[in-house]
């Protein structure tokens, strides 16, 4: 639930908060702000140690609030429970509890159920928490600004901030807590509606300005909370930037009229507002410690900003209690939270995401629209939907064309003239075990075990095209007669002993980050000798330390053009299904693409029209010697993970231009382009590239990138963001990675075949016994 405004604070202060040299049983407590995280931290702390002399400083009255209902899960209730009772027991007898979610797709209901979810008013939850603390002698200053942070921190032995997003605490000592607020593209209002939905709902309307989607849930037999999200520029060609705050309630319930039966909406001094995420670097400074949205901030299409605050506050009073000092206590509970947070960060970030761009999504299939919002943020999945509910993911997958009994993992997938038998493929992982170029037995081992163990397609490691093109001394090539046989010996394997596996070589030339150590000797660092010039689009070192390459003539470019249709023609004769060009990842084609790294003032750089006309002369000189009925695919770096560089939208246009002049599919990856990136890893992190790109140019895409289950390869596919999942360290692990997964599964159709040696093993062996008999009797003492 987000919270609008400072909760407690007052005016900063230039002083510093004393060191936290108390005994972590602090006696004296101040907080600022009383939202649920803060009340909930003052009972808690109260309980514990009852002579502690705890202050709540609030600057609003007591039935002042904003936002109407509360959801929160069984897992931070349990948590409550556990803590206090008397709260939860006070908590238990307004709650409103369901278990379906209802989306509404063009005027289709699809309702999911088995999800559990339990929420109260607002003002209810506030009230229980005013109770106990009141009953447990918590000193409450409604309508008083407190002190500033410093002067409290001279005073008390711990400072408790907890005044929301917009906090002044943070702000005071912004130097310290290092926090990094980002605004997103959506407009949101919170507002409610005299009578309790059946469900949680989602429902969209497409009008003439934009879509526009309604977020509701009761809190209350009588109430339901009401959000209207949409974009930016949605909300304001509707005209809700002209209306005020009784105009726009009226507004949005003639909008979404249907869904509320035809009845009013309320509104509690809401307003239209942007979310914002808070991210801190430090959460505590001193005796002061940032709580809740102070801290941090997440989407509430996940409902977590209440659920966070209150389980930041079990986390610190357990801390409190753990620790021997203030500060041992204080660092214990930012260890413990912050990577808690940043995974609810993730998921929440990618559910406002999918919200922001809902337009993208709104042609699909409805069944398959509902089972794409339902996974949005990733921690609802295929396998545990199915567990909720197993009757509508079965109907998804039937809508989608899974034959009975196959997860969608193991549905085929046609490009041009292949098709493949299910949606994995081996990535491309460089060996660096190559002797002059020539891939040894090495290889044929590794990508001849990981096609037995049952992927639909295999790549290869990136495959140079020159001597001068390797990253390493033990990178492959495809320069020479001697490379193109050995190569020839690896496809002949996979094609004779792993039948229905297909096999890809992906081409590419280092540029500047070439002629480099092998990974596990220093990845990306100059050889110590041995090294060979370096080319690029334009003579800018990849590292400090790194050589400088020499900027590309036209003539070199014509040179290294024929060099990758030799290395295709060799590849179209060794029998590869497919072939991939390599334009990702900072080496040569992607260092034309890229502005950081192209600088060129001629016909080859400057626009991206301009960056990309190399790529697509080399694209078209190896599709012309690639044979017709064979794929070709591009990999590219979607985003550059840097300023400046190409982003989400550069994206979408590279993938178009290949596309046009013949891609069968693009390969999303991200950055390593340049040495100073800041990506945003995380689980499945660059899939929301893939999904862009595929439903912005209907051109086909192979996610990649920490995928790393069977189950997130199914629901990535069900629900439509990606075409195909490459999976690289998973395959490392575990070179029958699809096998597996196929048995876990219960899986044994067409979609993946057990190699007639391996068959006595596609059953999971048994392990120890787990039934042993439990005891019959508990004797009391």
């Amino acid at each position: 639930m987000p919270t609008k405004g400072a909760r407690g604070t007052a005016r900063p202060a230039p002083t510093s908060p004393q060191p936290p040299t108390t005994p972590s049983h602090p006696l004296r407590v101040a907080i600022i702000g009383g939202g649920p995280g803060g009340l909930y931290a003052a009972a808690l702390l109260k309980r514990l140690d009852p002579a502690r002399e705890i202050t709540v400083w609030e600057r609003n009255a007591p039935d002042d609030t904003f936002g109407f209902g509360v959801v929160l899960s069984d897992e931070t209730l349990g948590g409550i429970e556990h803590a206090d009772p008397v709260v939860y027991e006070s908590m238990q007898h307004d709650f409103v509890r369901w278990d379906d979610i209802d989306i509404v797709h063009r005027g289709t209901r699809h309702t999911s159920g088995g999800h559990g979810f339990a929420a109260l008013g607002r003002k209810r939850l506030l009230e229980i928490l005013h109770d106990r603390c009141r009953d447990l002698g918590v000193d409450l200053r409604f309508r008083t600004e407190a002190l500033d942070p410093a002067g409290l921190a001279d005073t008390h032995d711990l400072v408790i901030a907890a005044d929301g997003v917009n906090s002044t605490t943070r702000e005071t000592y912004a130097h310290v807590f290092r926090p990094h607020v980002a605004t997103h593209h959506c407009r949101y209002i919170w507002l409610a509606a005299d009578f309790a939905f059946d469900a949680f709902r989602f429902e969209i309307a497409e009008t003439e300005h934009g879509a526009m989607q309604l977020h509701g849930y009761p809190y209350a037999a009588d109430a339901s909370t009401v959000i209207v999200e949409m974009r930016e520029e949605v909300w304001q060609a509707a005209g809700f930037a002209e209306l005020d705050e009784q105009g726009s309630v009226d507004r949005c319930a003639k909008i979404f009229a249907e869904a509320l039966h035809g009845r009013p909406l309320k509104s509690n001094k809401s307003a239209w507002t942007t979310f914002r995420t808070v991210v801190n670097e430090r959460w505590s400074h001193g005796n002061i410690v940032l709580l809740g949205d102070a801290a941090h901030t997440a989407h509430f299409s996940i409902g977590s900003g209440t659920k966070l605050a209150v389980e930041d506050a079990l986390a610190l009073a357990a801390c409190l209690e753990e620790q021997p000092d203030i500060a041992g206590a204080l660092g214990a509970y930012e260890e413990e939270r912050k990577p808690v947070v940043a995974s609810t960060q993730r998921a929440a970030r990618a559910s406002l995401e999918w919200f922001e761009n809902l337009g993208l999504y709104l042609d699909q299939p409805s069944l398959q629209f509902a089972f794409n919002l339902l996974t949005r943020s990733r921690r609802v999945t295929h396998d545990n939907l199915r567990l909720r509910d197993a009757g509508f993911t079965e109907a998804v997958e039937r809508d989608f064309g899974c034959p009975t009994g196959t997860p969608p993992m193991f549905t085929p997938f046609r490009l041009r003239g292949l098709t493949l038998r299910n949606r994995v493929v081996v990535s491309p992982m460089d060996m660096y075990t190559a002797s002059d170029g020539v891939p040894g037995d090495f290889h044929l081992v590794h990508l001849g075990s990981r096609a037995l163990g049952g992927a639909g397609l295999v790549m290869t490691e990136m495959v140079c095209v020159s001597p001068e093109g390797r990253i390493t001394p033990g990178c492959t090539g495809l320069y020479t007669g001697r490379q193109a046989d050995s190569w020839k010996r690896i496809v002949q394997f996979v094609h004779d002993r792993a039948p229905g596996t297909a096999i890809g070589v992906q081409l590419g030339h280092s540029g500047r980050k070439g002629s480099t150590k092998l990974m596990w000797e220093g990845m990306d660092e100059p050889l110590d000798d041995g090294n060979w010039p370096l080319v690029a689009a334009s003579p800018i070192p990849y590292k400090p330390n790194s050589q400088t390459p020499r900027e590309l003539s036209r003539s070199q470019l014509t040179d290294i053009r024929e060099q990758f249709t030799s290395a295709a023609w060799r590849a179209a004769r060794a029998g590869f299904d497919l072939l991939e060009l390599h334009c990702a990842h900072g080496y040569l084609l992607s260092g034309f693409l890229s502005p950081l790294t192209n600088r060129r003032t001629d016909a080859y750089g400057g626009t991206l029209e301009k960056r990309l006309r190399f790529p697509l002369e080399v694209f078209d000189a190896v599709r012309s010697v690639w044979p017709e009925e064979r794929p070709m695919t591009v990999r590219v770096s979607a985003t550059d993970w840097a300023e400046g560089g190409n982003d989400a939208e550069d994206a979408v246009e590279i993938a178009r231009a290949f596309a046009a002049h013949g891609a069968d599919a693009i390969d999303v990856s991200t950055g390593q382009v340049v040495a100073d990136e800041r990506p945003e890893f995380g689980r499945s992190y660059q899939t929301p590239y893939a999904d862009r790109i595929r439903h912005t140019t209907g051109l086909p895409v192979i996610a990649v990138g920490a995928i790393s289950s069977w189950d997130d390869v199914n629901s990535l596919i069900l629900a439509g963001r990606t075409d195909l999942c490459a999976l690289a360290r998973p395959h490392l692990y575990d070179p029958h990675w699809t096998l597996h997964a196929a048995a876990e599964q219960g899986y044994a159709g067409p979609g993946v075949v057990w190699p007639a040696p391996y068959r006595a093993g596609s059953r999971r062996p048994q392990t120890g016994r787990t039934d042993a008999p439990k005891p019959r009797l508990t004797l009391g003492t």
